[in-house]
């Protein structure tokens, strides 16, 4: 058990606290003293029972100088050491730390994957079996600097090494050298690693493309809603961009220099979900850290936390995530210990909450918690009046990645653009154009370079014969749209209102077509 004690910075203190388990024959493992002025001390007493805190408890607080005694989940040591492993372990660069005898001393998982060992094996192997050709140590002296874009061949690759040195006290001084942090770069990865960043200079609400009137009228109501710390739901198809909506929400916030977190919950075990979100105590499971983990959750503190797909979430996730949305509350996985964050919660679905609400496989309670702020981004069918300048933005990215002459869209091939039905959306779009750009050996891109599959049917064209004239195909879709709407409007005065168009109108439509059996205007 870990405990903080609120006391007063004093001598002698720790001694008096720690002497009250001694008469109990417990053992304290470890201490650390905290706080802006020394006035915290954490004792982590791991034989403590319940029971026994309950009854040591007044005792403690007797102690001259302790004002308050509390149970805490982690040490402060042990906090730094697991944001600091969560921080390496996102990163997707090889980073290692070496000493100045050339022996590693950690690395995050991306380098125990290049180097071919576990990280816990990381430490005391040298860097002489990698890089018999370089003495880091060497060029560390002699630089005394960082040192950046360092030229290397390990594994029959080449990397670009980042290279900074840890000094222990005079930055100036070399015998001050402890070693340096070393971070790889793919080098045929480098191009690739300027447009992700290029991609993401703009992640507000400028960076979201308006060329639709449905679009803009979307981001005004983003907007509106951004700076509120209700929770917000966004629904969309896939690839309407609603993670980039969200990031510009979350920027356009009070939070906006806080943490932003994602988690996509679709396909993921209920398991891993709770314990990627929730994090989990120190031993509770068989195969945990040691230490725990820290889940997205306290990782977002003060920021937004992006939950995509929540409809794909487990009922237990459902569960604990409505807790959390009620008073800011949860437990990490194997702990009894609550843990109290400020943390706006956006969630985004493709789905129908509402219908999973009916089947029973998502809480209507929490449906109403989530669903305080809604936002609906529109397919791209929808928006096909600003499809042309849109792809144009896309044309323009392209061309600007690969580094070639802009080249233009023919009529031909905007008159295709706007005739598909784009399952994908935007992302879609965007990867078609791409595609379009590396493909075009002229200044236009053609209707033969936009490789459009056939997934799926245009929604409401499904058997519809498009061979014949404009005229034909708007026959055809009147008649289905008349002869679906007749049975539940059997009057050509009902119809005519529900379509609000003349009762005349629909009369002489109903006729032509052969439906309800000819009724007369």
């Amino acid at each position: 058990m870990r405990l903080r004690f609120h006391c007063q910075n004093r001598i002698g203190i720790l001694r008096d606290i720690v002497a009250h388990f001694a008469d109990y024959g417990l053992n304290v493992a470890h201490g650390e003293v905290g706080g802006e002025h020394g006035n915290a001390i954490y004792l982590h007493v791991p034989n403590l029972l319940n029971a026994q805190l309950a009854t040591l408890r007044p005792e403690l607080e007797q102690v001259p100088g302790v004002f308050g005694v509390r149970r805490v989940s982690l040490m402060p040591s042990e906090r730094r050491h697991l944001e600091l492993d969560a921080l390496l372990s996102s990163l997707s660069d090889p980073v290692m730390s070496i000493d100045m005898e050339g022996h590693l001393v950690a690395a995050n998982r991306a380098a125990g994957q290049l180097l071919g060992v576990r990280v816990d094996e990381v430490p005391g192997l040298s860097l002489d079996r990698y890089l018999p050709d370089l003495d880091l140590p060497a060029l560390i002296r002699r630089n005394n600097a960082r040192v950046n874009g360092l030229r290397i061949r390990l594994h029959e690759a080449t990397y670009l090494a980042d290279i900074a040195p840890l000094h222990r006290e005079n930055l100036e001084d070399v015998a001050s050298l402890a070693g340096a942090v070393v971070t790889l770069h793919r080098a045929d990865r480098i191009g690739e690693r300027i447009y992700q960043v290029q991609r993401q200079e703009l992640r507000g609400f400028e960076s979201l493309f308006q060329s639709s009137p449905r679009l803009e009228a979307l981001i005004r109501e983003a907007r509106r809603m951004a700076p509120l710390d209700a929770p917000l739901l966004i629904q969309g198809e896939t690839g309407t961009g609603k993670e980039l909506l969200a990031r510009a929400c979350h920027l356009a916030s009070a939070r906006g220099q806080a943490p932003f977190m994602a988690l996509n919950c679709a396909g993921l075990p209920e398991s891993m979900a709770e314990t990627e979100l929730f994090g989990y105590a120190p031993g509770a499971f068989e195969g945990a850290r040691p230490e725990g983990k820290l889940g997205l959750l306290e990782l977002t503190a003060g920021g937004t936390i992006f939950l995509d797909e929540v409809g794909e979430t487990s009922p237990r996730m459902q569960v604990k995530l409505l807790r959390f949305l009620q008073d800011g509350g949860f437990r990490r996985v194997g702990s009894d210990e609550e843990t109290y964050l400020d943390v706006r919660v956006i969630c985004a679905t493709q789905q129908d909450l509402p219908s999973l609400c009916s089947a029973g496989r998502f809480r209507q309670d929490l449906y109403h918690r989530l669903n305080v702020l809604t936002l609906t981004v529109p397919p791209l069918r929808d928006c096909l009046d600003g499809i042309e300048a849109l792809a144009g933005h896309f044309v323009d990215r392209a061309a600007r990645q690969i580094g070639c002459p802009l080249p233009t869209l023919s009529p031909a091939a905007v008159a295709r653009l706007c005739a598909y039905h784009w399952p994908g959306n935007v992302r879609q779009l965007e990867n078609v154009l791409f595609q379009a750009v590396s493909l075009c050996e002229g200044g236009t891109i053609e209707p033969g370079q936009l490789r459009l599959p056939d997934v799926g049917q245009a929604p409401g064209l499904s058997g519809i014969d498009l061979d014949g004239s404009l005229a034909d195909i708007l026959g055809e879709v009147e008649r289905r749209v008349l002869a679906t709407l007749y049975p539940q409007n059997p009057s050509s005065r009902q119809l005519a209102k529900r379509l609000g168009v003349s009762h005349t109108t629909i009369a002489n439509k109903l006729k032509r077509h052969g439906i309800g059996g000819g009724e007369e205007a």
